[in-house]
């Protein structure tokens, strides 16, 4: 019996085919085969190329249609300021903490630095140079001036932007709820008394308010 099988496996080797070799061949191209089909999956699922260049939009800015290019990547302050000559909006902090950028947008007031421009097509879109007709104060920059509620001015607009969008929901407020209100504006100057006073003044003048 030892002897049949020792000539049967020297009739492999001289053939060069074996249960082993058969076997890992089987191996290999089952994982060449399953290689492709995964590499056509990959091409068929890949990500979409990105934008690049500039893109022309068109924003509604204090109730004007304008149209400007700008690169998908550029923020809505940097769109205001660099493109349309809009620089009531400051570019302070661009990380969103200081308020310094505050535009409205829909009714809402948020960070010029925290939206992209292309997000804000077919939007409202309020600066501080649209709040009050020109050459006329809005109250609430009226009430700036009177109660001295600046310094080097350059959070001003910001803080203007920020306490007209408070006044919107809330006429009628006290101290406390000025102070929580425009907690996400930063005055490096330290006028914040004077900007409470102002906001407390601009509210018996503005939509009706009546507290001091």
């Amino acid at each position: 019996m030892s002897s049949n099988n020792d000539s049967e496996n020297d009739k492999r080797a001289q053939s060069g085919f074996s249960r082993r070799s058969w076997l890992r061949g089987a191996g290999i191209g089952t994982g060449v085969v399953g290689a492709g089909v995964l590499e056509q999956e990959a091409d068929a699922q890949a990500a979409p190329k990105l934008m690049t260049g500039e893109v022309e939009i068109a924003l509604d800015i204090n109730g004007r249609k304008r149209s400007v290019k700008v690169e998908p990547r550029t923020t809505l302050l940097d769109a205001l300021r660099n493109r349309m000559d809009l620089t009531g909006a400051k570019r302070v902090c661009d990380r969103g903490t200081c308020g310094a950028c505050t535009v409205s947008v829909n009714g809402k007031i948020i960070y010029g630095c925290t939206m992209l421009a292309v997000d804000a097509v077919n939007k409202k879109i309020q600066t501080i140079e649209g709040i009050a007709p020109e050459g006329q104060l809005h109250p609430v920059s009226a009430a700036f001036v009177n109660n001295d509620a600046q310094q080097c001015g350059y959070c001003t607009p910001g803080f203007v932007m920020a306490a007209k969008g408070f006044l919107d929901r809330t006429p009628n407020p006290t101290q406390e709820q000025v102070e929580k209100g425009l907690a996400g504006n930063i005055c490096r100057c330290g006028t914040y008394v004077g900007v409470r006073k102002a906001v407390l003044e601009a509210s018996k003048n503005y939509r009706g308010g009546s507290n001091a």
